[in-house]
């Protein structure tokens, strides 16, 4: 478990940024998820240099799905892969906060828990992991929850 003062030198020399766009997001324990987040890339052996969450509104992550992915539909997250090269990774992460407002209260979940599940989904496929096939979708789903267990039972 991590020391205060490792958690505060951690957080001044983080490679995860958290930003709202268009509507206020207020995450707890910004320092340890930052770092949380940051491990998840090291036991997944990839290199980060940096990852931006930008949290938004469904007006918002909608256009950026028109202008970009030729989507015309809502989602609670869309990921940008900007690494120039293989060898470090470097993204822009867009989430819905209304659409995972939504998402949670239609699964029955609080919003924390969905959030973070979000937070963790975009990591793992900048991590290489995908979801578009069925096992690839279980297995998503799986190390998902494998790092929603370890992040809020540690």
């Amino acid at each position: 478990m991590l020391t205060n003062s490792e958690i505060m030198a951690s957080a001044k020399k983080t490679k995860v940024y958290f930003f709202s766009h268009d509507i206020p997001t207020r995450i707890k324990n910004t320092a340890g998820l930052k770092h949380f987040i940051e491990l998840i890339f090291k036991k997944e052996l990839q290199s980060l240099e940096s990852i931006n969450y930008i949290f938004c509104s469904d007006k918002v992550i909608l256009e950026i799905n028109k202008q970009y992915l030729n989507h015309d539909f809502y989602t609670d997250v869309i990921t940008f892969d900007l690494s120039p090269n293989t060898k470090a990774i470097s993204a822009e992460v867009y989430i819905s906060i209304e659409r995972i407002r939504d998402n949670a209260n239609q699964l029955g979940l609080s919003l924390k828990s969905e959030l973070h599940r979000v937070l963790f989904h975009a990591a793992l496929h900048l991590c290489g992991y995908n979801d578009k096939k069925k096992k690839e979708k279980e297995l998503m789903r799986k190390k998902e929850n494998e790092l929603l267990t370890e992040y809020f039972h540690r």
